[in-house]
């Protein structure tokens, strides 16, 4: 599916998607399933992307067994639920956000209630860089969720590593330590490095981390997706952001 190819943000397909409400709406009312399906797979490019990520990071932390469930599962299942259910769609606005929660939904019914290693949580700020140079290797070894579905990852839609930075280093003060990171490392490194973090995070963390940066919804939007209140988004977004800093500061020697 290229359809993203076609926009130049995030934002402007989640403007693509509403447009497709009154379509919609009109084949659901007709009784036009198949004409209705046809539009939602353009709609669900991201929801299929938001799904690859999910999965990978489970299989990778043996949150579900390897080989039993595909993208496609879910996917199949979501064009079913949102055929059945399309009424409970407000808006144009908030197609794009519902179809995500419904995803979320999906996921959390079928993924193990995931574990997360406390002691690396309440000790990033420790680690030494042999430390996180060996936690890589092992995450890159024994089972790095980007190798596990890499086919469903590969699309234009994954962002640069200044753009993953910018949303790690978003105080004015840290614009230095953010330009030193995007000069001496490249986009692989940073891209893994992110990745190996975030793989050790709550899910709760990286859910909201991937809502705000990799698919550009705001703090509300990623409340009714996650079904949380805004403060409880915002406290999370702050949390790994903190922990993605700590992170890049200390493994790169930077001086704080």
């Amino acid at each position: 599916m290229e359809t993203l190819k076609y926009f130049e943000s995030k934002k402007e397909f989640n403007v693509f998607v509403a447009s497709t409400f009154s379509d919609l709406v009109k084949f659901k009312r007709e009784n036009h399933q198949k004409a209705f399906n046809e539009l939602l797979l353009e709609d669900l490019f991201q929801v299929k992307r938001y799904i690859s990520k999910r999965l990978s990071t489970a299989l990778t932390k043996g949150n579900l067994p390897q080989g039993k469930y595909k993208v496609d599962d879910f996917l199949n299942q979501l064009f079913i639920e949102t055929y059945d259910h399309f009424d409970e769609v407000e808006d144009k606005d908030g197609l794009h956000v519902w179809l995500f929660k419904k995803a979320e939904e999906l996921l959390e019914e079928t993924t193990a209630d995931e574990e997360y290693d406390e002691f690396f949580f309440k000790n990033i700020d420790d680690y030494t860089k042999p430390e996180w140079d060996e936690m890589e290797e092992k995450f890159s070894t024994d089972g790095d969720g980007d190798l596990v579905m890499i086919e469903e990852l590969d699309d234009i839609s994954y962002p640069k590593n200044d753009y993953l930075l910018k949303h790690v280093f978003i105080e004015d003060d840290k614009k230095e330590i953010q330009d030193k990171l995007d000069k001496e490392l490249s986009g692989e490194n940073i891209k893994k490095h992110v990745d190996m973090v975030l793989c050790q995070l709550p899910l709760p963390m990286r859910s909201v981390f991937d809502l705000a940066t990799d698919f550009e919804f705001t703090l509300e939007e990623i409340a009714k997706i996650r079904n949380q209140s805004f403060e409880e988004v915002q406290q999370l977004l702050k949390n790994v952001r903190k922990s993605l800093e700590e992170s890049f500061i200390n493994r790169y020697t930077i001086e704080k």
